[in-house]
């Protein structure tokens, strides 16, 4: 059987553990606002499939800038 001292350490152990999750979802919910409000996305799901939409656009426009500029320089003989 577990002694009084062991009992009081094992509840402070678990109040300890409920403030650390209280202070973790508090920190997620302002995360998931923050996501919300800069990106329009609810979820980490959603913002994952927004950023490798995003990367296809940056690659699709460095191609273009690219070929404008080879473009240019074929124009004009640089």
């Amino acid at each position: 059987m577990k002694t009084e001292r062991e009992l009081l350490k094992l509840k402070q152990q678990v109040d300890e553990a409920k403030s650390s999750v209280s202070e973790l979802n508090g920190q997620l919910t302002a995360m998931t606002k923050q996501l919300k409000k800069d990106w329009g996305c609810k979820t980490v799901e959603e913002a994952e499939k927004k950023l490798k939409t995003m990367k296809k656009e940056i690659e699709t426009l460095e191609t273009q800038i690219e070929e404008g500029v080879e473009k240019l320089e074929e124009q004009y003989e640089i």
